[in-house]
């Protein structure tokens, strides 16, 4: 058997090689000719799955370490018999820290504050539940979800009207009833809140810079928090400089996130190949925490900026905006908050630690 794999995805080299050949490629770099012989691909964003990359090869299944998929051209790869997995909520607790964290830098008290979560799969369902625990009212708009007949959704036009701070976690679609191309353009921020702040963590496209830009120079908008950006990695210079926050697509760039990821990668391959051995498999350890593990509790904010400071990989990426993918690409270990021990906390903030998975002594 032979697999071909990008060359990026952690804790994958190794695993696979008792049982068939593996090819590392950098992902960009993965070609019709490197699957010609290939039973399995196991992919990142960064590879275009289409009839092109797959026409007259053998592979039998791709599967992507990321929760997003739009990089499969999903009608195509199916009609040519080929099956494929994402990796749904690999790195939801990932992305939560990096909003919860984000949240501590504004410079505004959360408690009682309203946050918007539009889209609530399984990450803003977490944004979501990180965002009551820090003591935020919490407005959750899921068109999609709520046409199910599933409860708790309000419209998106209260979201914006009524919140602080408007957070985008919605896939990338568009067509269908509920497109999200450009779902945040003039009118989306003409709608929110004066003074509010927006962030986006979900796909680049779902907003439209221009108009985003044009938001934060009339001052409707206080700022903005974006991780994700139109036609990455070539991303809008003034748009950056204008941010309060501008980071290189690493919301969900956990190191335990990235564990997740891989391992549901590794699992289904393995489902499609036969290898009974690694239908269960997950890395054995993952890295310690680049900062002490044990946190002598002196504020909530402190707490989890200690964890992660989004602030520090902002101000990398405005110093080198032009070194988009070489950052994301020796992007350092980041573990989430179930990684580090809190020490004397008060019983309230004790509390709200424990939600966001931090734990206590």
């Amino acid at each position: 058997m032979k697999i071909v794999a990008d060359n990026k995805i952690p804790f994958l080299k190794g695993v696979f090689e008792r049982f068939a050949q593996v090819v590392y490629l950098p992902g960009k770099e993965i070609s019709n000719a490197a699957l010609k012989d290939a039973d399995a691909l196991i992919t990142r964003t960064r590879t275009k799955c289409n009839a092109e990359l797959l026409e007259n090869t053998s592979v039998k299944h791709i599967a992507t370490a990321t929760i997003g998929f739009d990089h499969i051209a999903v009608a195509e790869v199916e009609s040519a018999g080929i099956t494929w997995n994402n990796a749904p909520g690999c790195n939801a607790n990932s992305v939560g820290q990096y909003i919860s964290c984000a949240l501590q830098t504004l410079g505004i008290g959360l408690e009682g504050r309203t946050l918007g979560v539009v889209g609530v799969g399984h990450v803003g369902s977490i944004v979501a539940r990180y965002g009551e625990a820090l003591g935020m009212k919490v407005l959750r708009n899921d068109p999609p979800r709520q046409e199910r007949g599933e409860e708790g959704f309000v419209s998106l036009d209260e979201v914006l009207e009524s919140s602080d701070v408007v957070t985008l976690h919605v896939p990338l679609e568009t067509t269908g009833r509920y497109p999200t191309f450009h779902m945040a353009e003039k009118r989306f921020f003409s709608a929110m809140r004066k003074g509010a702040f927006f962030f986006n963590a979900a796909r680049g496209e779902a907003m439209e810079s221009a108009a985003l830009k044009e938001a934060l120079k009339s001052g409707r908008l206080s700022s903005a928090v974006i991780d994700v950006w139109e036609d990455e990695p070539h991303i809008d210079p003034e748009l950056l400089e204008m941010v309060h926050i501008g980071t290189m697509h690493i919301a969900g760039y956990s190191t335990d996130g990235k564990a997740n990821g891989t391992a549901a990668s590794v699992r289904a391959v393995a489902k499609v190949l036969g290898i009974r051995e690694l239908e269960n498999w997950r890395p054995d350890t993952l890295p310690e925490p680049l900062e002490e593990k044990e946190i002598t509790f002196s504020s909530l904010g402190e707490t989890l900026l200690h964890t992660y400071d989004p602030g520090r990989d902002s101000g990398v990426l405005k110093k080198k905006r032009n070194s988009f993918e070489e950052l994301r690409g020796s992007y350092p270990v980041r573990r989430e908050f179930q990684a580090f021990t809190v020490c004397g906390a008060p019983e309230k903030e004790r509390g709200i630690l424990e939600k966001l998975g931090f734990g206590i002594r």
